[in-house]
């Protein structure tokens, strides 16, 4: 998404003779549906006004593409501006410009990391340095853009500093790699930046390099467990971006100092902030520094398959020394390993074994067996009346050890489509905290509210014929009746002639990645830790609405749901505690489960009211509604035809990406008189994903039957 885009002259035009930060802003809320902050919007009157001085350059093409604010895929990170045209060989050129107002800056020893005042009243923080980020960006454009990696348009990234001196601090030797990548332009190097620009834009945006980066076809989205061998290879699969790579470089910097104390790193973050692709690039870093180090897990799933994907590439041997369960440490001894890195570290227990009457804590036997451990955390993803590692605990029991405790945060948003929008009104719509995000635009997220459970998950069979990335879970509501009678079925909708099996008896921890599982259902243990393209979530009877608030009762789970096992017994001892308890795992389970899908999360609602609650807080929702749209996708799955969604013009104005419906007018057996599109296309549709936007084309059925 570009927020603003228009050729330079026009750009010219609006950042000196008008407010160019009152344009941009009213771009801002058109394009988001809520306004920009005070400190962004000064940023863009200031920054912008030092770009159109860059670019009030003769030598420059005036017919040159200019776009600000241009969001990254999946992601809530945007590009501050860009230049796009061609140079003297009519190769079509995009420059990336980061741009900071920072008039002093302080080097760290860190790869990558500079200290600076970076807003907010907090004084200097770390972050990555101009010219590394400008780089990432382009890295990160480059890994999802098709017109990128095919070679079409070809990307220069830099950076520019119009307040901030050469002092030797922002330019230090330290970063001569970064700044060989991206090029730094400091303050009184105006002339420097426009010879730069002139070097790789001789001639206007002829090609459309600017509607390339906008409506060019998107990669599929790489995930982790596809990648995890090429990472520990050393293979670069994903790009850091900002505070991963702050967090990254300042974990392998805590891990140095632990041979004279004991280190513990606490990281929080929410689902799709990259703790886990932080966690298997650490190992890989580790491993190739010659440490002792292990990923460890509470939750099966993840390393079930991660070992899967390694199978063939590592011996069996090497992979069980990678890998381990939180509870294989009750019997090691101190400092055993190097380091210890801990993902979904909210799922640790105090007792391990398969009885839970093994060891004393599983938070203190990590800390004591290595010298450095590393937690990566989110406390709302707590599923079961077990589930001890909130950030808190972790703090007393790395107190207790003696340890060094480090805490850093990941705040930014690569799964859910990039929305950070969805997460906050996700927590505000199942009661977890409060949040500004009282409704959810579906054209920044695919969310929709389904009536029927059937149709729901045949859009999900028909998501998952393109890449096997789309998967059911449902709220551990129903008993395991298939784990004694392979024929039973274990939930069971009759009003809506819906029937299906968990997943756990066949494939268990695979079932994420096995061919053809996607006609079962899968649970919190299954999911947890890993991520989908499109989840459809089936809610059940423990979550409902009623009098005007969301209600959860853990009673309705079933009775083989080992999270909610010893709830009654807590219930007569504290009963105010266990009610909490309870109802935090109930929602926390359903947050977690509606955000393991990338692209869109579908739902299902067993409480009517609940249905109605969620749709009635969409916005943008689907023309005709969602029975509409439902009964569309069920006809579409039976005749092995795509469903397309109309789009509004409304939304084409905001630049959803899409298609021209013609009507061809085919006539029975044989082609009409030629046709020309005088009056525009008949209607405008979203193309899927994974195809290349061109044409769409309508005709009687009989035409097309003959």
């Amino acid at each position: 998404m570009i927020i603003y885009q228009a050729n330079k002259r026009e750009f010219l035009h609006h950042a000196l003779r008008e407010d160019i930060e009152d344009i941009i802003a009213g771009h801002y809320r058109s394009a988001t549906g809520h306004g920009a902050g005070s400190s962004e919007v000064q940023a863009w009157k200031h920054s912008l006004l030092e770009m159109a001085k860059v670019l009030q350059d003769d030598e420059i093409p005036a017919d040159a593409g200019i776009a600000i604010e241009y969001q990254l895929p999946q992601s809530a990170k945007r590009i501050d501006f860009l230049i796009a045209g061609e140079d003297d060989e009519a190769r079509s050129k995009l420059i990336i410009v980061e741009l900071k107002q920072w008039s002093t800056s302080r080097r760290s020893e860190k790869d990558a990391i500079v200290w600076a005042r970076r807003g907010g009243r907090s004084g200097e923080r770390e972050g990555t340095h101009p010219s590394y980020q400008a780089w990432s960006y382009a890295a990160y454009l480059q890994d999802f853009n098709s017109a990128l990696q095919d070679g079409a348009v070809a990307v220069q990234p830099c950076a520019y500093l119009h307040n901030h001196p050469r002092d030797g601090e922002i330019d230090h030797p330290h970063y001569r790699e970064h700044i060989a990548r991206a090029p730094l332009f400091l303050a009184r190097e105006r002339a420097r930046l426009q010879a730069f620009i002139r070097e790789h834009v001789r001639h206007g945006d002829r090609r459309g390099a600017l509607y390339a980066i906008e409506h060019g076809r998107i990669r599929p989205t790489k995930m982790l467990a596809d990648s995890v061998a090429g990472m520990l290879r050393g293979k670069t699969e994903f790009v850091m971006i900002d505070e991963q790579k702050v967090v990254y470089e300042t974990v392998l910097a805590v891990e140095m100092q632990a041979e004279r104390r004991k280190q513990v790193v606490i990281v929080q973050g929410g689902p799709g902030t990259g703790k886990s692709v932080l966690a298997v690039n650490l190992l890989a870093a580790l491993l190739a520094r010659h440490r002792n180090a292990r990923y460890v897990s509470k939750n099966a799933a993840p390393r079930a398959v991660y070992e899967a994907k390694l199978t063939g590439t590592f011996t069996k041997t090497r992979i069980s020394n990678l890998f381990s369960g939180s509870g294989a440490f009750v019997d090691a001894a101190p400092d055993t390993y190097d380091t210890l890195i801990v993902d979904e570290a909210h799922r640790l227990n105090e007792k391990s074994g398969l009885y839970r009457n093994m060891g004393d804590n599983q938070i203190s036997e990590v800390i004591r067996a290595a010298r450095c451990t590393v937690f990566f955390v989110d406390d709302d993803q707590r599923v079961t009346i077990h589930d001890i590692g909130h950030a808190e605990e972790l703090r007393r029991h790395a107190a207790a050890c003696g340890a060094e405790v480090t805490e850093l945060e990941l705040s930014s948003q690569f799964r859910c489509n990039g929305s950070d929008g969805y997460l906050a009104w996700l927590d505000h719509s199942l009661d977890i905290r409060e949040t500004a995000n009282q409704t959810l635009d579906t054209r920044e997220y695919d969310f929709r509210v389904f009536d029927d459970p059937k149709q729901m998950h045949a859009l999900i069979e028909l998501k998952n014929q393109v890449n096997n990335r789309s998967r059911v879970v449902a709220g551990y509501c129903w008993k395991w009746l298939s784990k004694k009678d392979p024929q039973a079925w274990d939930i069971e909708l009759p009003g809506f002639d819906y029937r299906r099996r968990w997943n756990l008896d066949k494939d268990g921890s695979l079932w994420i990645v096995t061919p053809g599982s996607v006609e079962q259902i899968g649970c919190i243990h299954t999911c947890q830790g890993l991520e989908l393209d499109y989840v459809g979530v089936i809610i059940g009877p423990d979550l409902a609405y009623r009098d005007g608030r969301i209600v959860s009762d853990a009673t309705r789970r079933a009775p083989s749901d080992q999270s909610v096992k010893g709830l009654k017994r807590l219930l007569e001892s504290s009963p105010e505690d266990a009610g909490k308890l309870a109802d935090s795992i109930v929602k926390n389970t359903y947050r977690t489960l509606m955000t393991r899908g990338m692209k869109g999360c579908y739902v299902y609602c067993a409480d009517p009211a609940l249905a109605e609650y969620l749709r009635s807080r969409l916005s943008s929702s689907r023309p005709g509604g969602a029975d509409a749209d439902d009964a569309a996708t069920a006809v579409a799955t039976a005749c092995n035809v795509l469903s397309l969604r109309k789009v509004s013009e409304s939304e084409r104005a905001s630049g959803t990406p899409a298609l021209p419906v013609v009507d061809l007018r085919f006539a029975a057996g044989a082609f009409s008189d030629m046709q020309v599109l005088e009056d525009g296309a008949v209607d405008w549709v979203v193309p899927p994903d994974w195809i290349r936007p061109s044409l769409a084309c309508s005709s009687p059925r009989s035409s097309v039957n003959q």
